[in-house]
């Protein structure tokens, strides 16, 4: 079983990523709607790399998230308190968004940013921009994940920024791309047909599922991808969140029936970003998971702006270990 973490200031220093793979990390993510594999470069070479040897794994794996058709807030240069029933301009002269968002929002239409954490609704349009109220508040900070809920926005499969990074992979040691919002089939053959453009055959896809029409698709694009990613945050935003653990097996199911290995990621330990010790029901999820066929779990914030990396990666794969040796038991009766 594979066990990633998702690299950030948290991990970036070598004695936290010898930790990391002491603990049973076989490989890592970056993502890249943060950030670019130029920038990244130093990080790679002078410590990722490096500890991936002194670990004895000179093969982990090294997952690129690209920015896809993905959205997202904008940089800020301080974090914005937002209180609810107050207004919040999107847009020019306020929080930046895409401007396909601009031009698909209209009057009512809500919007959920940052895993649902942050909830506004559209009020009026204005030159430029958006105004809108805000519904349920909290601290926003940039680059966040952005969902219209209830509505689809055009965007590109691979942006100018996602085609600059796929020209370094090669050379940055990249095993997998993880591709966001796959829409379809077509989706993976763009990518597929640009990745053997540049060399890069041997490199696999993971399509991750975080949208209505991922899921409605989902037989199209499972014999076109490498791997399936079942993202709970943004398809959690989607739909109604009580309704998320029964599409997530249904997903799983479809996988295994495909013999299609799925990745399970986000909120696996969402607690350990501020406690050194798991909630139950993480740890229950986690297991669970496992038990419903996952070959790889994933972390996110946990390991990339969390206090305890380590310690999140530790319960990740004892928790998951203690599920496979469950799996193992019944396949000997």
């Amino acid at each position: 079983m594979e066990f990633y973490a998702t690299l950030g200031a948290s991990c970036a220093s070598p004695g936290v990523l010898d930790g990391l793979f002491r603990a049973g990390m076989t490989g890592a993510r970056l993502n890249l709607s943060h950030t670019s594999l130029a920038r990244c470069r130093a990080l790679l070479q002078e410590a990722y790399w490096p500890a991936a040897r002194r670990a004895g794994r000179p093969g982990a794996h090294l997952i690129l998230d690209m920015q896809g058709p993905e959205l997202r807030t904008g940089p800020l240069p301080t974090p914005l308190s937002l209180r609810e029933g107050e207004q919040l301009l999107l847009g020019r002269g306020g929080v930046p968004v895409p401007q396909a968002v601009l031009e698909a929002a209209g009057p009512d239409q809500q919007l959920s940013i940052d895993d649902s954490a942050i909830l506004l609704q559209v009020r009026r349009p204005v030159p430029g921009g958006l105004l809108c109220q805000v519904l349920r508040g909290g601290t926003l900070r940039g680059w966040k994940s952005l969902a219209l809920l209830g509505a689809e926005v055009d965007a590109p499969v691979l942006t100018p920024s996602d085609l600059d990074n796929l020209s370094l992979a090669g050379q940055a040691g990249v095993t997998h791309i993880l591709q966001p919002f796959v829409r379809g089939r077509r989706d993976l053959e763009v990518l597929r047909q640009t990745l053997d453009s540049l060399g890069l055959r041997q490199v696999q896809i993971i399509a991750k599922i975080e949208s209505p029409r991922g899921v409605e698709r989902l037989e199209e694009i499972l014999p076109a991808a490498n791997q399936i990613c079942i993202a709970r945050g943004d398809l959690g935003n989607a739909i109604p969140l009580w309704k998320l653990p029964g599409l997530q097996k249904d997903i799983a199911r479809r996988c295994r029936a495909q013999n299609k290995p799925f990745c399970l990621v986000t909120q696996l330990l969402w607690s350990m970003e501020q406690r050194p010790v798991p909630t139950r029901a993480e740890v229950c999820d986690i297991y669970n998971g496992v038990l419903d066929g996952a070959s790889s779990l994933m972390l996110t914030g946990e390991t990339a702006a969390g206090a305890w990396p380590v310690q999140a990666m530790d319960y990740l794969v004892r928790t998951a270990r203690e599920a496979m040796a469950e799996l193992a038991a019944g396949e000997k009766e």
